[in-house]
């Protein structure tokens, strides 16, 4: 996305050889929760496996906000709710069937790339404002 601050090459390494993130959606949260995250291209999505009314994924719907743990580090971040016809989507499919293709993973990488949740999925941005 242009305009938009890359996400620091420590973190996208992490991602590369870890399996799961550290989500904390909103403002409230105190605590943070194990997810998976994939790459496409420059961007980063993840889903929520729950689809629950009260998750990561509405609070951030809702405040526009979280953070990502990865380590021992953390970054603010902004999320966007990505449309579920939007091309990318398949994009994001193959990414998570080629990320979590261990034989243990196999039953929700397929599960989580079904189409009704192409409506759970969000994208992730720096958040450039200082909390």
């Amino acid at each position: 996305m242009t305009g938009q601050p890359e996400f620091p090459k420590d973190f996208k390494n992490y991602l590369r050889t870890n399996t799961l993130v550290e989500i904390k959606g909103g403002r409230e949260r105190e605590t943070f929760l194990n997810i998976w995250m994939v790459q496409v291209g420059d961007r980063y999505f993840s889903r929520s496996w729950n689809r629950s009314k009260k998750s990561w994924f509405t609070d951030i719907i809702n405040s526009g906000v979280g953070q990502i743990r990865y380590g021992e580090s953390i970054l603010n971040v902004n999320g966007k709710k990505l449309p579920a016809n939007d091309p990318t989507q398949e994009k994001i499919n193959l990414a998570y069937l080629t990320k979590y293709n261990q034989q243990e993973n196999l039953i929700y990488s397929q599960g989580i790339t079904q189409p009704e949740y192409a409506h759970y999925t969000i994208e992730f941005f720096i958040d450039q404002k200082i909390k």
